[in-house]
């Protein structure tokens, strides 16, 4: 499958692709006024930053403890339910005068559950598309954030300088309950991927498989820290520039799109091998310009360029299945997005701590350079091998 007409002539891929778009715009539109709103009445960084992105923390504990639920549970019925609590959660973050702790006791909840929910979309996807369109399939899933995120974030600022912060969570809760609305109504009756009630001892023990081999570990480490650390650097928008958060946030979702968009559809496989590197390491490079705290239009071409590196991250994923057998596919790539998540929401609170003692500009070089490093240290583990995956052994979880 190369082509996006034999993508979306595919029965399911369409709602899928629909659901998945609006609940990007949602969490991008809900994000950034609630960050707004946590700055407005707390002048702190650190807060802002996590009360955009401190529902990652929760999808640690989530991949510890339910993601065997993304397996076992029917897909239809879980995806429309994961859009209701994420609608309805919204709904009470709008309520004027909430305090700052049930803020973020919500946002938590919200974590726990998306922590399933990544495993769920993306195991479906595994089981709408053949083996040869995952990749084109998953590319087009992420160009799709990247656009969701630019009209998202471009709305929101919007919304949020001519509404309040508060009725852009409402906004956000509304396409939140139209994901759910097109989950429910455009995906087939599925049975779960696998038998079994899910259970804490189900997902440790999948876990174990899929952390006991070494190419897998550097894999989720490649995908998780790196990506994390950078994350950190855009939860600082806001207190970097806040009349312009918005602006910053649009153009990084745009060399997202950018990015994703040559790896998934006009990269050839001998390149893929080879690009993973550099990628990563365009993803931090840019941002170390911050530390000379640069004017605007250097700023917003540091930030387009160095989004355009998350395409490692499509890349990572593709080497990922390749190394995991195939009924694992569903846990792996929810382990995969739980800790990516989480690793962001720890790059959120170490960005935010850091420029509490220094200065946001400050902080976003800290955090880059840092990204480099990592990058550079698990360089030798990720060099290009050929291999299949192996065989599950007696007693591993389907």
């Amino acid at each position: 499958m190369r082509t996006y007409g034999e993508l979306f002539r595919t029965g399911e891929f369409t709602p899928l692709f629909a659901a998945s778009s609006l609940q990007v715009a949602a969490s991008t539109l809900s994000g950034l006024a609630l960050g707004t709103l946590v700055y407005t009445a707390t002048r702190s960084p650190l807060l802002s930053a996590l009360s955009m992105f401190g529902a990652s923390f929760a999808q640690l504990a989530g991949a510890v403890a339910l993601l065997s639920a993304a397996d076992r549970l029917p897909p239809r019925a879980a995806m429309t339910a994961i859009g209701l609590v994420f609608g309805l959660s919204t709904l009470v973050l709008a309520v004027p005068g909430l305090p700052l702790g049930a803020i973020f006791a919500i946002v938590l909840g919200q974590g726990l559950v998306a922590s399933v929910g990544g495993g769920v979309r993306y195991g479906l996807l595994s089981e709408i598309l053949p083996a040869d369109g995952y990749l084109l399939g998953r590319s087009v899933l992420n160009m799709s954030a990247g656009t969701s995120q630019i009209f998202g974030f471009a709305v929101g600022g919007v919304l949020v300088a001519t509404l309040s912060p508060r009725g852009t969570l409402l906004a956000g809760a509304a396409l939140f309950l139209a994901a759910a609305a097109v989950s429910r109504t455009g995906l087939g009756a599925r049975p779960p991927r696998a038998a079994g009630r899910p259970s804490v001892a189900e997902t440790w023990r999948s876990n174990a498989v899929l952390w006991s081999d070494r190419s897998r570990r550097c894999v989720y480490l490649a995908l998780w820290v790196p990506n994390g650390l950078i994350v950190g650097c855009e939860s600082l928008f806001v207190p970097y520039a806040p009349g312009h958060a918005g602006l910053l946030f649009t153009v990084a979702a745009f060399g997202m799109l950018v990015g994703d968009t040559l790896a998934g559809r006009f990269v050839a496989d001998r390149w893929r091998r080879r690009l993973g590197a550099p990628l990563r390491l365009l993803l931090a490079v840019p941002y170390l310009i911050f530390a000379v705290d640069p004017p605007a239009p250097v700023a917003v071409t540091a930030v387009v360029l160095a989004s355009v590196g998350y395409s490692a991250t499509l890349l990572l994923q593709e080497r990922l299945m390749a190394i995991t057998p195939g009924e694992m596919h569903g846990h792996a790539l929810g382990l995969h997005s739980s800790g990516m998540l989480a690793m962001q929401g720890v790059g959120a609170a170490l960005a935010g701590a850091v420029a509490q003692h220094t200065s946001p500009a400050t902080a976003m070089a800290v955090m880059a350079a840092a990204s480099v490093a990592v990058t550079l240290a698990l360089a030798p583990g990720l060099r290009p091998v050929e291999r299949s995956p192996e065989p599950v052994a007696a007693g591993s979880p389907r």
